[in-house]
């Protein structure tokens, strides 16, 4: 039985997603880049398939399997980091931080043997061995990234969701269990509403659905589908950011009035951002939305200000300041992870025109999973590049 086709506007959404960081799909017959767009959706019916996204449905041989992850681990200190968190989990933060200084030490070494050889005979060797020793060690960051953001998943006690050509049947998919509590319980009270809007504005679900609407059947192209988890993945890490950014700038403000030097407030929280603390934003608020908040509060108030109020108080130019990931590292992640989950297992590829038929709760898993996915790499990221200096996405 077909029912009512409905549209969402782009403009509709409480962010319009224009990232400026050009996240790709390999594609067939062409690499197709993310690009902002409503999701159409078809309700119906039709029987049911489920994904069991556990570690017990589809074990290889290689041990990346058994975490059931859909990005496979390609460095040794990933497989190595693997084979710990599946056998001595409590293990895993120790080896974490010994296989970065590691990494960071032959970088290191190769560097130093470069610069010592600069006008020697074997200065063009050592520049070479230099540079396959960063790319080396590049990839093998990215599994030791990939690893920790898996671990943040299983604190939780949820999954990740596994490459979605071993769970679409005859052209359907269905995640079970949802975890939608679970991977909402990480947020807090003001970030899990502009999460729930945000699952609304891309799914077209609202939080209060019936069980019905949950399950009533949508149709959107594969591709459609890996766009709206990377957005979402965006959208996470950002509002990781925002947050701290948030409770920074009101802890530095309510201090300087302490002090009576609330004059210095500006300075003051520039020069803490200096050292990492710049947030991601990408978009555009609405102006319904805008109109509900204050264009603008004194110090004494800014410790009530709602963090969505905060955010509509970007300035453009913050937006694109802002609205990038801060590694090369995290950039490759993401485009390598979706890739793996939205992609043909074999080639990597991503059909085009790849019609698949799935719930709106399915849906809604995928989103709040990137959400927590980008949120997990916000944190991740931090945390390594204490260590290992990471690559600054130019």
């Amino acid at each position: 039985m077909d029912l009512a086709t409905t549209t969402l506007p782009s403009r509709s959404l409480y962010f319009y997603f224009s990232p400026k960081t050009t996240l790709s799909f390999p594609t067939k017959p062409s690499v197709v880049s993310l690009k902002p767009r409503g999701v159409s959706v078809i309700a119906s019916a039709g029987a049911s398939h489920h994904c069991e996204s556990s570690s017990s449905s589809n074990s290889n041989s290689n041990s990346n399997s058994s975490l059931n992850s859909p990005l496979e681990q390609r460095s040794q200190a990933g497989k190595f980091l693997s084979s710990v968190l599946q056998n001595h989990r409590q293990l895993f933060h120790v080896a974490v931080t010994e296989e970065l200084k590691l990494l960071a030490d032959d970088r290191n070494a190769a560097v130093s043997r470069m610069l010592l050889s600069s006008h020697s005979d074997e200065a063009s060797l050592h520049r070479r061995i230099a540079q396959l020793k960063e790319h080396e060690c590049q990839i093998a960051v990215q599994d030791v990234m990939y690893l920790s953001i898996f671990y943040k998943f299983s604190e939780i006690k949820v999954p990740l969701v596994p490459r979605l050509s071993r769970c679409i049947y005859n052209g359907r998919l269905e995640i079970w269990p949802s975890k939608d509590w679970e991977l909402e319980s990480i947020h807090s009270l003001e970030v899990l509403d502009m999460v729930k809007e945000h699952v609304t504005a891309v799914t077209g679900l609202r939080a209060d659905s019936s069980v019905t609407e949950n399950w009533a059947i949508t149709k959107i192209t594969r591709l459609t589908l890996g766009q709206v988890y990377v957005a979402s993945i965006l959208y996470g890490y950002f509002l990781k950011s925002a947050l701290l950014r948030h409770c920074l700038e009101r802890t530095v403000g309510l201090a300087n009035q302490d002090l009576h030097l609330s004059h210095k407030t500006s300075l003051h929280f520039q020069e803490l951002c200096s050292y990492g603390l710049e947030t991601l934003l990408f978009g555009r608020v609405s102006n319904r939305q805008s109109v509900s908040c204050s264009q603008g509060s004194s110090n004494s108030e800014m410790k009530l200000e709602p963090l969505k109020c905060y955010v509509m108080g970007f300035d453009p130019e913050t937006l694109q300041r802002c609205a990038k990931l801060k590694s090369k590292e995290a950039v490759n992640l993401i485009e390598s992870h979706s890739s793996a989950l939205f992609g043909d297992e074999k080639t990597g590829l991503i059909e085009n025109d790849e019609v698949i038929l799935t719930s709106f709760s399915s849906m809604k898993r995928l989103v709040l999973e990137a959400v927590a996915f980008g949120s997990f790499l916000w944190d991740t990221e931090e945390y390594i590049d204490n260590l290992y200096k990471l690559k600054e996405n130019n």
